[in-house]
């Protein structure tokens, strides 16, 4: 079914670089949907309670028509990034385009003084920030993460143990910090979508039957030189894992179709039979990814990601 001529095409991507992006495997996800939305090109109810950079939610509302959409996610500068865009994302276009004219005029070294110097700013920033009330403050904090986010090493999110941004310069030729078009198809893809700051349990209240949910946890870390699990200061374990297993049964009783995807520790260890365990009721597939996230460079390249589904077609 294809969209009507009353519907407006959306041509909506990440508008954050976002480390575990699911950008390579969306074909992968796309084939695997359930055959009434492959087939109808509808979907009724979208839940995603890890929405990260946001890769597979503007895919399928690129693709799609989703009725009702339903946003988490437990890291707050980046719900915060996702409610500045979807209401303001002219301010933030303005603010954008004035930090990226006065970046590129400068030298290589000026660049990366300017870099920590906003760097420095975010963090004192944080100290007292209002996370709660929606303010025009959101605005310029926002477009500090996009400008960090486009300017410093890998385009990681990474905070410490205090939750300071501690990602170091990275340096780009010419950056594109201000995507204004981006930035304006993700508002628009945003239009009418709910967004919540809050860990995937609270997404519970939002899963009814027939939902499609899409659960992208941060992933377990396939050996010591991968830990990016720290997208939030509070990580995420194999207890959180465990947590997100039972999670993921009690939505399966309710009726909603479900995907996830996550490392496969096989990579690493062929007898690890950690995930196959703990989803051994549920179908499980392996498909082939690239691992662009890793300290050492000799462990990037091909690997096998899972994706666990709780219905066949």
């Amino acid at each position: 079914m294809e969209r009507t001529s009353t519907e407006t095409y959306i041509n909506a991507k990440p508008f954050l670089k976002w480390a575990g992006g699911k950008k390579q495997l969306l074909c992968e996800f796309d084939s695997r949907l359930p055959l009434h939305i492959r087939n109808g090109k509808s979907i009724e109810n979208y839940v995603e309670p890890f929405v990260g950079g946001g890769a597979m939610f503007f895919f399928l509302k690129k693709h799609h028509r989703v009725k009702k959409s339903f946003l988490f996610d437990i890291n707050r500068e980046l719900i915060m990034a996702y409610k500045v865009v979807q209401n303001d994302c002219k301010a933030l276009i303005t603010e954008l385009k004035e930090m990226e004219d006065i970046h590129l005029e400068k030298s290589e070294e000026a660049r990366k003084e300017n870099y920590y110097a906003v760097r420095k700013a975010y963090n004192l920033q944080m100290e007292d920030f209002d996370y709660e009330n929606y303010g025009v403050e959101w605005v310029k904090r926002t477009a500090y993460l996009i400008f960090l986010n486009k300017t410093c090493f890998n385009g990681l999110f990474r905070q410490n143990r205090a939750g300071k941004f501690n990602v170091p310069f990275g340096r780009y030729r010419n950056p594109t910090i201000c995507d204004e078009i981006g930035i304006t198809e993700a508002a628009r893809a945003l239009k009418g979508t709910e967004i919540f700051c809050g860990d995937f349990t609270q997404s519970e209240r939002c899963i009814e039957k027939g939902s499609f949910v899409y659960l992208d946890p941060p992933y377990r870390p396939l050996n010591s030189t991968s830990n990016f699990t720290e997208y939030s200061k509070g990580g995420f374990a194999d207890p959180d894992q465990l947590k997100l297993a039972n999670f993921f049964e009690e939505m399966d009783k309710r009726g909603a179709y479900l995907m996830l995807s996550n490392s496969d520790p096989k990579n690493e260890d062929p007898q690890d039979e950690f995930f196959d365990n703990l989803y051994r009721h549920y179908n499980i597939e392996r498909v082939h990814a690239k691992r662009n996230i890793n300290s050492d460079a000799s462990r990037r390249g091909n690997i096998n990601e899972l994706i666990v589904r709780n219905y066949m077609h």
